[in-house]
């Protein structure tokens, strides 16, 4: 199993803390890597741009000039695409460019894009050294951890109010990535040179993607062969009121025959 380092926020190591190895531990599937971070750039285009067509384009509803005769080409229209001022030939239309993703997918996509960057993590005890949630705080921790030239992503549990201060002193910097610990994903963790959380931080996301948690699809339990067992049991049930329903019958129909042999001894 793999470890990090604990840090303070001076820089100094205080402890190693485990890697949980089904979260940091897995080899990176890389096609389900790509899949997911396409997927991401996909659903982040707005899909607005528009250009109009030349059925869009205002005037031209009378012929420029004669057909024959004149010299020149042929025109219908001053829409035409061959025109200045004309309509746009394919030009984009609003559309959507949103792809879909299985979550089991998009779960272990992540889990191999932390694998991949295990080697980068920073752990820090805590942020206790900032108290007024100023950028000037958070650049002194930078500063002290040796961090302050690199890309940092910064995963953040928002357990209590001083998460928020922490954002706020990270979130003006330039070359700094706040992060949910919720919100992770493929795009932010391979562009970070350095993903930079706390202790807290390291077992929530442990707790997020280990197996059988919440944030991971557990298998269903053989739906198949549980639909077959309640078949056979509702067979099972409906058998008994047939074969009495049937013996109600037959007991009927013995009944009925002596009932006439009793009226004929009568008549006679």
């Amino acid at each position: 199993m793999t470890s990090a380092q604990v840090i303070d926020h001076k820089g100094n190591k205080v402890r190693e803390v485990e890697l949980d190895k089904d979260v940091f531990g897995l080899t990176p599937n890389k096609g389900l890597m790509h899949t997911a971070l396409v997927r991401q750039l996909a659903n982040a285009r707005a899909g607005s741009a528009n250009t109009k067509t030349r059925s869009e384009v205002s005037g031209g509803g009378k012929k420029p000039w004669r057909q024959k005769g004149t010299g020149r080409a042929r025109a219908g229209s001053i829409r035409s695409p061959l025109w200045e001022g004309g309509g746009v030939a394919f030009g984009p239309k609003p559309r959507d460019y949103s792809k879909k993703l299985n979550k089991k997918m998009r779960v272990l996509a992540v889990k191999s894009a932390l694998s991949a960057r295990s080697g980068n993590l920073v752990v820090v005890d805590n942020f206790d050294s900032i108290k007024e949630g100023k950028t000037k705080e958070f650049a002194q921790v930078l500063k002290s951890t040796k961090l302050a030239d690199k890309k940092v992503l910064l995963v953040i549990e928002y357990s209590n109010e001083h998460s928020l201060l922490v954002e706020r002193s990270a979130r003006n910097m330039e070359w700094v990535k706040v992060v949910h610990v919720g919100n992770l994903n493929v795009k932010d963790l391979i562009e970070a040179e350095v993903i930079l959380l706390t202790e807290k931080g390291l077992d929530t996301i442990n707790k997020r993607f280990q197996k059988g948690a919440k944030g991971e699809a557990q298998t269903p339990a053989k739906p198949k062969a549980a639909k077959k067992e309640a078949g056979e049991k509702k067979a099972k049930a409906a058998k008994p009121a047939k074969e009495s329903k049937s013996k109600d019958k037959g007991e009927a129909k013995d009944e009925a025959p002596k009932a006439k042999k009793t009226t004929k001894k009568s008549e006679s």
